[in-house]
């Protein structure tokens, strides 16, 4: 079964764009990425994923159910960590996520308990008194504390120091390792390139591409630097996202290899440099195409 399925899902905010018949599949236990800027859709996805706005047309269904026809279900099997946090400012922490396990109806005193030592979360305070970090501490705390199927992440590292989101990664690890199905929405490609199997590009409220991690980055591109002791020029099919410096440039080049290397061999090269790119340059191949 599918954790997620979605079909032809469309939300317009009366003229504008929300996003446009996204199709999409996320098998159980999978850990995976929804990718693009802020401001491609993303969040509109998932609020409509978590029944907080109803789409214009088509369909969500999260493990077989209707997103909107089932909701209540469907909140008791999932966690959700939104990009940004508010609460109560005169909660104690202890007390908002012993309020927060109540409507999940189970005892989740050693899951809290174990979350707030990893992450040094000091219960004992008000909320208003908590950094934006520790605000987050506790939403990471809170999405977790009922031992979701399903875990909808947007955004979720923001005003996490770097320690701590090493730690939320292995924490997000270990729940995988349980079969806890992870969906990933964030900009930065180096922690979706760190953590997800498969990846959604998502532009303009539209899926460019899904793939697996390994095979866009596998896909024939190779990043490319050369540097020459003259000022050159090089122009060759297959050459993407080009950047030149002085003598310096740098390009993606999805062609054949042995084409390559000739052509440069025309030019002074002092140094040349062909690499794996990372996800980053290959995403950003998708925008700029």
């Amino acid at each position: 079964m599918n954790a997620i399925e979605l079909k032809d899902l469309t939300k317009y905010y009366g003229k504008s764009r929300g996003i446009i018949d996204v199709n999409l599949d996320v098998k159980e236990g999978e850990i995976f990425g929804f990718i693009g800027p802020n401001g491609a859709g993303k969040s509109t996805t998932i609020r409509t994923l978590l029944s907080l706005i109803f789409p214009t047309s088509g369909s969500a269904k999260i493990f077989g159910m209707d997103c909107f026809k089932s909701q209540e279900k469907i909140k008791m099997n999932i966690g959700y960590l939104p990009s940004e946090v508010n609460y109560y400012d005169d909660m104690i922490v202890k007390d908002l996520l012993f309020y927060s396990a109540k409507f999940y109806k189970k005892d989740c005193t050693n899951k809290i308990n174990r979350l707030c030592d990893i992450l040094e979360l000091d219960v004992r305070k008000k909320i208003d008194a908590l950094s934006f970090g520790n605000k987050k501490k506790v939403a990471v705390i809170q999405s977790l504390l009922h031992d979701p199927k399903l875990l909808i992440l947007d955004e979720p590292t923001g005003g996490l120091d770097p320690l701590m989101q090493n730690r939320f990664f292995e924490i997000l690890k270990e729940e995988n390792k349980k079969g806890v199905t992870i969906f990933f929405s964030s900009h930065i490609l180096s922690e979706v390139q760190k953590l997800c199997n498969r990846v959604a590009i998502v532009k303009q409220g539209k899926i460019l591409k899904v793939e697996t991690v390994e095979k866009l980055r596998g896909e024939k591109f190779r990043k490319v630097t050369v540097e020459s002791q003259n000022s050159f020029d090089v122009n060759l099919q297959g050459m993407r996202n080009v950047e030149k410096e002085g003598k310096v440039m740098s390009f993606l080049f999805n062609g054949d290899i042995k084409y390559l290397i000739k052509s440069l061999s025309e030019i002074e090269v002092s140094n040349l440099w062909i690499e794996e790119p990372s996800l980053e340059e290959i995403f950003m191949h998708y925008y700029k195409s």
